[in-house]
């Protein structure tokens, strides 16, 4: 249990004691006062008036003198409504420190989880479409998502789900078939460019030349049905294009450092979807309407869900509960996530409500979020009004090089490569995550490529700031033991008391599925630690206080990156 959580604990225990009830407090109950002055943590008595029958003033200022003290918790004050408790800096600090360095990466983790088991399913991108920085929020959010119910002690099954057999394939295919039959799609290693951006091109011109031309609707659906017969020419084109994009999709999750355990295709499941609808149509559970297919949930509030077309083409849901169930039935999850965005979320009601229906009790929660924007409006693949990931990644790395080289004009270009690589991919997932879901982001490339402020390379910049220190730092005497009491306790106490809160920020997260409670808090922290290190000498104070200052911020740099990682974020050990 960390030592926070303890102390919580102790001190509901004492409260509960000097108030002779059971349970009455919980460490839960406990807050942190909005001024240090006040105490290290405080009681809110509010709750207690009813039970107690008396005013939440009078209750505080009975309980001060009914505490006892202990090591840690060495006052008690009340304010109005509120009992104050103050802590032993020197022991706080020696019990954070030697629990951070002692649990390393494991510092933060818990295991609230109970090895329950959690498919989370993200990144669920369509072939012959491009991928933009609308993609790049959704895998972010995924992946950090994945980690934070790891660290929580969730076991977890990260899933892709792609849509390969979509409409969106037919037009693709049908301005290539149209446009670049004789157009050979340059290799990567040439132009920078892999065939899954190539196609991404071609389907903003499909949609371009469609809406000119309404003849060639029959044409695209012509395709479709080709594709959908799996045979004939337009079916092996379609098999030759698919590897393209899936190509491309492998090459961003390497370079993103995203790794799934398993990916399904929506063309596995179609087949089996149809024979379910057919099969749940004869029972009555689905119904015709006006020629299509639905499910009514009219009376869940729900609406109504078409299922398949007037024409008998399928529509989402047929893939969709076909995969549902092949997750639940093979896999034997707990908890089935679906990372999806916002427009999204009365279609997974009305698709969890049909599974609860067919008695699948499991857990089923959809996380949404919100869009990315550019600074002039809402992106579209259909006007080409994009920013693709692949054109983004490329302009973060040019000018994280630049920055490198203007800072380190010694470095070798393998040197500048490996680090420009980790900041720029830092910076890319840092924007998509560091506010939260239900907020759209603005994204603005110019923010995202500063060096400075709330972003990924300030943090860290700050590491590897630490990392410089502790270099120069002369080698220790790892025999003798440090003295803590030589933390001051005005400069060093409010670094400390942010250190420890950090595994009930992991915590916290974990609970609102929200990576952005990490992201501030390792901005804030970051913040702390660089005004503590320009308001006090490290390596030039005296050896016993430059120890305990030593292996003080040695412990801000194992909670940073502890904290980055969750992100899925590295840090860099020199910039």
């Amino acid at each position: 249990m960390p030592i926070l959580e303890k102390i919580k604990q102790n001190i509901a225990d004492a409260v509960n004691a000097a108030l002779k009830k059971k349970d009455l407090v919980k460490a839960a109950d406990l807050v942190y006062p909005p001024n240090p002055m006040f105490g290290d943590i405080s009681l809110p008595c509010f709750d207690l008036v009813r039970k107690l029958k008396k005013t939440a003033t009078e209750i505080g200022e009975f309980l001060v003198g009914k505490i006892e003290l202990n090591d840690i918790v060495v006052a008690t004050k009340a304010i109005g409504p509120f009992l104050n408790f103050t802590f032993n800096k020197t022991k706080l600090a020696q019990g954070v420190i030697e629990e951070i360095l002692k649990s390393k990466s494991k510092y933060g983790v818990n295991s609230i989880g109970k090895n329950k088991k959690v498919m989370i399913e993200f990144s669920n991108g369509n072939t012959h479409k491009e991928y933009h920085i609308g993609h790049l929020r959704n895998i972010c959010y995924g992946d950090a998502i994945t980690k934070i119910l790891i660290a929580n002690g969730y076991k977890l099954i990260p899933v892709s789900y792609i849509n390969d057999f979509g409409i969106h394939a037919a037009k693709t295919l049908w301005a290539y078939q149209t446009f670049y039959k004789k157009y050979n799609p340059p290799a990567r290693h040439v132009t920078g460019k892999n065939k899954g951006y190539f196609l991404g091109k071609i389907y903003m011109r499909a949609c371009e030349e469609l809406g000119k031309n309404k003849e060639a609707k029959a044409a695209v659906g012509l395709i479709m049905k080709n594709i959908e017969s799996r045979q004939g020419v337009d079916y092996k084109l379609w098999q030759k294009t698919r590897k393209w994009s899936i190509d491309g999709f492998a090459k961003i999750h390497k370079e993103l450092g995203i790794k799934f355990d398993k990916i399904f295709y929506e063309s596995e499941f179609i087949d089996h979807g149809m024979e379910l609808v057919g099969q749940l149509f004869k029972k009555h559970f689905l119904i015709k309407s006006e020629g299509a297919i639905i499910a009514d949930l009219q009376k869940y509030d729900l609406g109504v869900m078409i299922i398949l077309r007037s024409d008998g083409t399928a529509l989402y849901p047929v893939a969709d509960l076909s995969l549902a169930i092949e997750k639940f039935k093979k896999y034997k999850i707990n908890k089935s996530i679906y990372i999806v965005d916002a427009r999204q979320s009365l279609y997974f009601k009305q698709l969890f409500k049909i599974l609860e229906l067919l008695d699948f009790k499991q857990e089923m929660k959809h996380l949404s979020h919100e869009f990315v924007k550019l600074p002039e409006g809402m992106m579209s693949s259909r006007t080409g009004n994009v920013i693709t990931y692949e054109d983004l990644r490329k302009q973060v790395l040019e000018k994280s090089k630049l920055e490198i080289k203007k800072r380190h004009k010694n470095w070798n270009k393998k040197k500048i490569n490996l680090v420009a690589e980790k900041i720029a991919n830092g910076s890319l997932k840092f924007e998509m995550i560091k506010v939260s879901e239900d907020k759209v982001i603005i994204f603005d490339i110019n923010q995202a490529l500063r060096f400075d402020g709330y972003t990924a390379a300030y943090l860290q910049y700050t590491s590897a700031r630490i990392n410089s220190i502790s270099a120069k730092a002369q080698k220790q005497d790892n025999k003798k033991a440090i003295d803590f009491s030589n933390l001051d306790k005005s400069k060093e106490g409010e670094l400390v008391k942010k250190l420890a809160k950090y595994p009930e920020i992991v915590k916290t997260a974990g609970e609102k599925y929200d990576p952005s409670e990490i992201a501030k808090y390792l901005f804030e922290l970051a913040q702390k630690f660089n005004d503590y290190y320009h308001s006090v000498q490290v390596l030039k104070a005296k050896k016993e206080i430059r120890q305990a200052r030593l292996v003080l911020i040695m412990a801000v740099k194992q909670v940073l990156e502890n904290g980055l990682g969750l992100l899925g974020i590295e840090v860099v050990e020199e910039m």
